[in-house]
């Protein structure tokens, strides 16, 4: 499955922040199928949407 990547956020944020799931969750709500993944190699936190059949080749 491919993905588009909407935004991306440090994983060393303050104790009890999750920006990355708020950015998220204002995403649902806007009716996109918006998820959280962890990026280790670059230690981020990535908002990502499901790539849709028009995107291909961007």
């Amino acid at each position: 499955m491919r993905r588009t990547v909407l935004e991306q956020f440090p994983a060393g944020g303050p104790r009890g922040s999750r920006p990355a799931e708020e950015f998220a969750e204002a995403r649902r709500g806007e009716g996109m199928a918006a998820e959280v993944v962890m990026d280790l190699e670059q230690d981020v936190f990535l908002v990502v949407v499901p790539q849709q059949a028009g995107d291909r080749g961007r």
